[in-house]
């Protein structure tokens, strides 16, 4: 019996001894097993919804934070007298002509540029307009005087009277380069505070038959019916250029739009709020360009500015210059075009005095005119 009990415990131990060894080299080979459970972090997520390395993303957001509450709508209305077709019956008989009227509405953009609550935009935006209307970015709407317009340039400037306007910041047209990024922001059908994206395509863009004085930004970003007079910005959100016309697209033509340059901007809209008008140099000539091939026949080795007329008793008749001359230089400046020779004139302060520089036949000759001031149009 006891030997049958020894058995039995040596059996007992044996199998103690055999599960301890067993369970140490378990926990040996796996700790976690008897660690406490850490923190789950749940179940993993997929790999479509996790973020990818990579650039960051290109936002131009700030700088229309910066100039968007600059840029305002333009409402306008005028009242339009139409005369009434006659009836079938009064063609027969005694008629006497009707006329009715309607109200013909517009709308346009401008930008805030001073805190005094002046507006620039475009003299076409508000020509012939009876009342005008500004609402700005945050709501506020307010009934809009003009200042003064120029159509020499298509620029008006408008004034609200209201307080704590938000300003534009200008930049410098001057310093753009064709490919820059710009913005524009404006109303276009209606829709306010729309935003649009391009570069510039060209600078110094003359003889669109737009406006008598042409130096436009032309740039691919979309402006629409009722973009004119908004803000063309740059990538910091300075204003550049005043958003003025598109190629019609009836004819199959997309992304191209011009805008005033903002250094032209700041000389109209000083003028206009420092006189009521733009004062202009002016000694009447009608210049006109020379072609290549007409350069040629004169022995020029470019194209040029001849002089095709003259308005009689101008400064430019009293000096001596005659139709059929070539004007080479301009105070020492060879005009690039016509319009460029106007351009330059038209800079020159009314009482300062012009050197220009021609060739008669095959005579070079040089006269100095007196700078008078130019004949407002429109």
């Amino acid at each position: 019996m006891l030997k049958r009990w020894g058995s039995a415990l040596i059996f007992v131990a044996g199998s103690v001894v055999g599960g301890l060894a067993l369970a140490f080299l378990i926990v040996a080979l796996r700790p976690d097993l008897i660690r406490g459970p850490a923190h789950d972090p749940g179940p993993a997520a997929p790999a479509a919804d996790r973020a990818l390395p990579g650039p960051e993303r290109a936002t131009y957001a700030a700088a229309v934070q910066r100039a968007a509450p600059s840029v305002v709508n333009i409402y306008t209305e005028r009242r339009v007298t139409e005369r009434v077709a006659p009836s079938l019956g009064e063609l027969f008989g005694d008629y006497m002509p009707r006329y009715r009227q309607r109200i013909e509405r517009s709308l346009g953009s401008g930008v805030i540029v001073d805190e005094g609550g002046h507006i620039v935009t475009n003299q076409h935006v508000i020509a012939n307009a009876d009342s005008i209307r500004v609402q700005l970015a945050d709501g506020r709407v307010a009934d809009a005087r003009i200042v003064g317009r120029d159509p020499d340039t298509d620029l008006a400037v408008l004034k609200i009277d209201l307080k704590a306007l938000p300003v534009a910041t200008f930049g410098r047209s001057d310093q753009l380069r064709v490919g820059d990024v710009v913005l524009a922001i404006g109303n276009p059908i209606g829709l306010s505070q729309t935003v649009t994206h391009g570069i510039v395509s060209f600078t110094g863009r003359q003889q669109l038959g737009i406006a008598p004085l042409e130096d436009f930004i032309q740039t691919d970003a979309p402006i629409n019916f009722g973009n004119s007079g908004g803000a063309l910005i740059d990538s910091s959100g300075a204003l550049i250029g005043i958003n003025t016309a598109i190629v019609a697209k009836n004819i199959g033509v997309e992304g191209i739009g011009f805008a005033i340059p903002v250094n032209m901007v700041r000389g109209v809209m000083a003028d206009i709020i420092a006189h009521g008008r733009v004062v202009r140099g002016w000694i009447g000539i009608v210049p006109q360009d020379l072609s290549d091939e007409q350069a040629q026949q004169w022995g020029l080795s470019q194209a040029g500015v001849l002089i095709g007329n003259l308005y009689v008793g101008s400064p430019a008749q009293q000096a001596g210059l005659q139709p059929g001359d070539l004007l080479l230089a301009i105070d020492g400046v060879a005009p690039s075009s016509a319009q460029d020779a106007l351009g330059r004139i038209a800079g020159h302060k009314p009482g300062s005095s012009i050197v220009l520089r021609g060739l008669r036949g095959r005579r070079v000759f040089e006269l100095r005119a007196q700078v008078g001031e130019r004949p407002r149009s429109g």
